[in-house]
């Protein structure tokens, strides 16, 4: 064999083999993209073993979002790549599959009998959240226009809330009225509520799902005391529900529960389908009680797809996958399907409360029942403990554990505290296994005492 044809030979071999080609034998670029192409499989495998380096997502004990999906989803997100959901002349189907993703929310939510569902799928809970804000903006606008009144100093009124809202009202010049909770409060209460809603306030907003200790804000007498504070003096103040993980899981374990469209004066609310609704990430709801609370002039009409469209989101090109993915879920789950998943986890996390109070040093905050299915607690005695909760958060890192802790919001900021949540997917195994692993690094805390800081860092919490 020739001299030339032997190169070429163990070039091709290893080109053949991802280990032995000309890209794995180099630092892959990070600056400047290469001068020319290399093969899929090697460049798949390179990527694919960079991300082992990223945490297990079954470990992931911090997230709210789905970690797990079913074969049916992978297929059909599959199917739908190229599908850009906003151009509903192109996908009419999927546009369709949108609409009564919307209604089976509205119904879930028990909207007014004989109403159709007004709402639409977002990117998340976040631009959900966002879209309700501004349809509370302005409508309160408009009442105050009508009425020869000022605009120019709306509020938003609302106890621990996630991120989004604080975005939400320095993007739109909105006063957040973020109020701390009372003792032994874990959220917004009632009581509270007098001293500070006035005629600028556009809503007030109800977490159903606090996402720091994942307790339900009581929505029904939040409702009853702004029902109170109108009636003294004369203030309709709106209710936007942020539902975005107990949208999905009230409707099915809480049904006694009031909090959704029973009550009149709750105008919107948000979910993630990719939190407890179980859909792949990249999907959010806003469901609106009745059509005439989303005010016309927020729609937006397109035509440049190929037809007439209206469209009311801050983001236009989307993926249409996950709101097939969410349909799929509705269809093949039902609400008894959901039931028992959500009943599942919440069995789980009760178990994970009793297992936590044997190990010794914590007191519970929440024990995984009545609300989502997550436990949180803290430190009995965080100055004698002998360890903070970051020293143990890190100890269970060692064992790919991913348990977020956190300061409680104002005026609660001195009390940390960890938070474990269950999602579809964590399994009673699962659990036992952090269980041990938990006692054990508790047992090693204890015997090699760490210096506890003054002032404890702020990391490790995860929306």
């Amino acid at each position: 064999m020739a001299l030339h044809e032997t190169k070429d030979l163990r070039a091709r071999d290893a080109e053949t083999d991802v280990f032995a080609s000309a890209l794995s034998g180099e630092i892959l670029p990070k600056y400047r993209m290469p001068e020319d192409h290399s093969p899929s499989e090697v460049v798949y495998e390179l990527l694919h073993n960079e991300l082992l380096l990223d945490g297990n997502a079954a470990q992931n004990l911090a997230t709210f979002c789905t970690t797990w999906s079913d074969d049916g989803v992978h297929r059909l997100m599959n199917e739908c790549l190229d599908k850009n959901m906003i151009d509903k002349d192109e996908y009419p189907q999927t546009a369709e599959i949108e609409s009564r993703c919307v209604n089976i929310l509205a119904d879930l939510w028990n909207a007014p009998a004989g109403t159709t569902g007004t709402g639409c799928s977002t990117t998340g809970s976040s631009e959900a959240a966002m879209l309700g804000g501004l349809a509370l903006k302005w409508r309160w606008r408009e009442r105050r226009r009508a009425a020869g009144l000022p605009t120019d100093r709306p509020n938003l009124v609302c106890g621990p809330v996630q991120v989004c809202w604080e975005k939400f009202a320095r993007y739109f010049d909105v006063e957040l009225r973020q109020l701390p909770l009372l003792p032994g409060a874990n959220g917004l209460r009632p009581e509270q509520l007098a001293a500070n809603v006035d005629e600028n306030t556009i809503g007030v907003v109800a977490i159903l799902g606090v996402t720091y200790t994942c307790v339900y804000e009581p929505v029904a007498e939040i409702a009853a005391e702004l029902d109170r504070i109108q009636a003294e003096h004369g203030w309709d103040v709106p209710i936007h529900v942020d539902a975005a993980s107990g949208g999905f899981v009230a409707p099915f374990l809480h049904p006694d529960v009031v909090w959704d469209f029973r009550l009149p004066r709750v105008a919107s609310v948000n979910t993630s389908g990719h939190k407890y609704g179980l859909a792949p990430l990249g999907v959010g709801w806003i469901v609106w009680r009745t059509a005439d609370l989303l005010p016309a002039d927020l729609v937006f009409s397109v035509d440049y797809l190929g037809g007439d469209m209206p469209t009311f989101a801050l983001n236009f090109s989307r993926p249409g996958g996950e709101i097939i993915a969410q349909y799929y879920l509705f269809l093949r789950l039902g609400r008894g399907g959901y039931r028992r998943v959500q009943q599942a986890c919440a069995d789980t996390a009760q178990y994970l409360a009793r297992e936590i109070e044997t190990i010794g040093p914590f007191t519970l905050l929440y024990d995984g029942q009545g609300a989502l299915p997550a436990v949180s607690y803290r430190l009995t005695d965080p100055e004698g403990a002998g360890f903070t909760l970051y020293d143990l958060s890190d100890r269970l890192r060692m064992r790919g554990w991913q348990v977020p802790s956190y300061p409680l919001p104002a005026e609660r900021d001195d009390t940390v505290i960890q938070r474990v949540l269950i999602r579809h997917g964590v399994t009673r195994d699962q659990i036992a296994l952090l269980v041990s692993d938990l006692r054990a690094a508790v047992e090693h805390l204890l015997a090699h005492p760490q210096p506890v800081p003054a002032a404890p860092p702020r990391s490790g919490f995860h929306h």
